[in-house]
């Protein structure tokens, strides 16, 4: 049974990359990821906005990560602007003794319309924070495009405002 440091761990977690992820600090890609999955690829389109997102802290099911200091989280997201859209997924967190060093991986399922077409993706996330320089890779999962958005690829990056404000900006191809 998960006590309540272990949820309170997460949400310190979240925090920390939110804080890490402000307008003023660069985002980079981890391009050896990047080009693994798309190498020598330029996405044809981008879309971009704001987006409402709602960190959910859960309780551990798995002592054994509870006692590494492994933290969940779900994640509950509303797109806006060329992306019109709701997702779900989950967030596993974990910080370090170091001030602003942390990471994090996280799936979530993307549901709506992408440019007036609809359909479903999915998006897999990797980030790092090293002493506050915040890296992040969000990439599409291959395949895992539905309906009118079936064969989608691409990758995402993440924004968040002094005042807390979500934006994302989201290259994409479609066949």
């Amino acid at each position: 049974m998960a006590t309540p440091a272990s949820v309170t761990l997460a949400a310190v977690v979240a925090g920390a990359f939110a804080a890490a992820l402000t307008a003023s600090t660069p985002l980079l890609p981890h391009a050896s990821i990047a080009d693994a999955v798309n190498p020598g690829v330029s996405m044809n389109h981008q879309a971009s906005g704001p987006f409402d997102v709602q960190l959910i802290p859960q309780k551990a099911d798995n002592p054994y990560a509870e006692g590494a200091g492994i933290g969940r989280l779900a994640l509950d997201k509303r797109f806006h602007g060329a992306l019109e859209a709701t997702s779900q997924g989950e967030m596993i967190a974990f910080r370090t003794s170091v001030a602003n060093s942390a990471g994090y991986v996280a799936l979530e399922r993307v549901s709506g319309t992408l440019d007036g077409r609809k359909g479903s993706f999915v998006l897999q996330h990797s980030s790092i924070m090293n002493r506050g320089a915040a890296t992040q890779d969000i990439r599409v999962v291959p395949d895992s495009g539905t309906d009118e958005l079936a064969g989608l690829s691409g990758s995402m990056t993440i924004t968040i405002a002094a005042g807390g404000a979500h934006a994302y900006a989201f290259d994409y191809d479609l066949p």
